[in-house]
């Protein structure tokens, strides 16, 4: 495995990697790896033969508040983790290479970065969105691979690459979790030992609410109160939204189908965690 930290070498090798008939599969990261990125490096093998993960803590999809400073980093953590999980380049700029004096171009898209995590972090998209396009002209990859515990990015990412023609393969692969249900997120180590067990009620809700559907309510109302009664039992909780949407266009929907997909994004203590579910399958 090496290291990459300049834009253009990078660039220059993705480049050359083509050239040879290599296909490259991207990881895009912020770092400080678990095994939800892990699990995509694996995955990664059955696509390319070449696998390049990012870690860049992305300045410009945090909002004013936000845990932009306190974000968890650690390269030579994440470098040990990744060499043995098999990438072979990790890409690890300086967001002054990113974005130098005189950067003055963002990515937006329409609709969809405007309800559920958009309607709460203005902004936010837009960096994915930017970042992302960036980073795809960068490691020129063929394939990427995002987890779906980020619902709403991968919808919107999938969105920016049709709609830009770009010739790259989204691959949305299943959430991780931890033993105990919570879903892996490099915030979870913010949780003290007390967040992380009210943290469980996530998985609770969503198990409530999937055996409710699949037992034929079809109200989504009912089963969104479900959800907001069982969260509210615990005592440091702030409910951000819980949605029940079209898993295709994000739209909240009334009527429970195949196509409905539990939403939640809740704060426990400071910590912000999301997590989702669609409904008519089955929550082990």
């Amino acid at each position: 495995m090496e290291t990459i930290r300049q834009l253009d070498e990078m660039q220059a090798r993705a480049l050359a990697l083509r050239t040879e008939g290599k296909r490259i599969v991207f990881v895009p990261t912020m770092g400080y790896l678990h095994e939800g990125h892990l699990s995509l490096v694996r995955a990664a093998r059955n696509h390319g033969e070449v696998v390049v993960l990012s870690i860049f803590v992305n300045p410009i999809q945090f909002g004013a508040g936000e845990d932009f400073a306190s974000y968890p980093r650690d390269l030579s953590r994440d470098s040990a983790l990744a060499a043995e999980a098999g990438v072979d380049i990790i890409f690890a700029p300086e967001a002054s290479q990113m974005y130098p004096a005189g950067y003055a171009t963002s990515v937006h898209v329409e609709g969809i970065t405007e309800t559920l995590c958009g309607a709460s972090r203005p902004g936010h998209f837009d960096g994915v969105t930017t970042v992302v396009s960036k980073l795809f002209g960068i490691v020129q990859p063929h394939s990427a691979l995002f987890g779906m515990k980020d619902f709403q990015q991968l919808a919107v990412i999938r969105r920016m690459t049709v709609d830009l023609n770009l010739p790259i393969e989204i691959i949305g692969m299943p959430i991780v979790r931890e033993a105990d249900g919570l879903a892996l997120s490099s915030r979870n180590k913010y949780l003290t030992p007390h967040l992380h067990q009210q943290a469980l009620c996530l998985q609770d809700a969503i198990r409530m609410a999937t055996d409710t559907a699949l037992k034929g309510e079809k109200d989504a109302a009912a089963i969104i109160a479900l959800v907001q009664q069982r969260i509210q039992q615990e005592g440091d909780t702030r409910i951000d939204y819980i949605q029940i949407c079209n898993a295709k266009t994000l739209q909240e929907v009334t009527q429970i189908d195949v196509d409905a997909v539990l939403l939640l994004a809740v704060h426990f203590g400071p910590t912000r965690l999301i997590d989702n579910h669609y409904l008519l399958t089955p929550f082990n």
